[in-house]
């Protein structure tokens, strides 16, 4: 075993939806790590989630300064402070996970996960590589954005519209399947892992460092479009990269069907065999979903909606909501 057996979540702000409890409690219960850690930047409401997570026994609740841990990795890297000015500079506390998660990740080594995820099974087989990413099912990654190709535009709006009427389609993930082969693939950071100190993330970091600022604040930049960039300068064995269906079996916007409301749903015609991780993609338009998810609602819901039958079948045990 190569990268230690510990699992890692960042949280900017003082209230912890039940949706992400259950993603801490999904990896406690699945993952075989040895220890669950949620890094939080703020004091949580005290609250049911919270005692859920207080009381199970590998979870570890870890309050930190995001500047003093930045700050430790700029100067272990040779960067000083670097890393700690774009903390202090984007607002969005999205952009700054993106570099607190491979900041953690380059002092502490273990495997990060974001904490709109549910973890369906054991992440042991992982560590047997120094450093691992994975790729999701993309129809506009940053290559495409900023083509000028009339080619790559006219296949990738052609992609564009046919996801839009398969999110809203009943069902419509499993035609989505029968296309996704035309669409792009690209590398996501909601999951990966890596040794401590490990050349994938000091590289990521010193990218980030590198970066002018004027970029700092765009959508994707410090996250999936920099490890992008950074993953190709490594070679096969040196940076395992996990296919789609590990951690993303459905994509961005076709996630929505996560939470649609069906008479019968069939939880395993979703998942492949070798799903370790499902990422469900927060985004704008599950907000309110994530709003309203609570003990009670995986409950009576688990027959009829795929998030609640997998929270259900990833958490024997759920916990009380009040």
């Amino acid at each position: 075993m190569t990268i230690p057996a510990k699992g890692h979540f960042c949280w900017i702000g003082t209230r912890l939806p039940w949706a992400y409890v259950f993603a801490v409690l999904s990896a406690a219960e699945n993952s075989e790590l040895q220890q669950i850690t949620l890094h939080h930047t703020d004091l949580l409401e005290a609250g049911a989630g919270l005692r859920a997570l207080e009381l199970c026994p590998r979870v570890r609740l870890n309050r930190i300064d995001p500047i003093a841990r930045l700050t430790e990795a700029g100067h272990a890297l040779g960067i000083g402070d670097r890393l700690a000015a774009i903390y202090r500079a984007v607002a969005a506390p999205a952009i700054r996970t993106d570099v607190l998660r491979v900041a953690i990740l380059y002092l502490e080594g273990g495997v990060y996960l974001d904490l709109d995820t549910v973890t369906t099974a054991s992440l042991l087989p992982l560590l047997e590589t120094p450093q691992f990413v994975g790729r999701e099912v993309l129809v506009w990654p940053r290559f495409a954005r900023t083509s000028r190709s009339p080619a790559v535009w006219c296949r990738t709006l052609s992609l564009d519209v046919l996801r839009k009427l398969l999110r809203r389609l009943p069902g419509g993930w499993r035609l989505f399947r029968r296309v996704e082969r035309f669409c792009y693939v690209a590398i996501n950071n909601a999951v990966m892992g890596a040794e401590a100190k490990s050349p994938f993330c000091a590289a990521c970091l010193r990218a980030m460092a590198a970066m002018p600022p004027a970029r700092w604040s765009e959508p994707y930049a410090l996250g999936p479009d920099l490890l992008q960039d950074v993953a190709g300068r490594f070679r096969g064995g040196e940076l395992t990269v996990a296919e789609p269906h590990v951690f993303y079996p459905l994509p961005p916007q076709i996630s929505e069907h996560w939470f649609r409301i069906e008479r019968r749903v069939q939880l395993q015609a979703v998942l492949h065999p070798q799903t370790r991780v499902v990422h469900w993609y927060a985004s704008v338009r599950t907000a309110s979903k994530v709003a309203a998810i609570d003990p009670a609602y995986v409950r009576e819901h688990r027959h009829s909606q795929l998030y609640s039958a997998l929270v259900c079948s990833c958490i024997r045990n759920l916990p009380a909501a009040a």
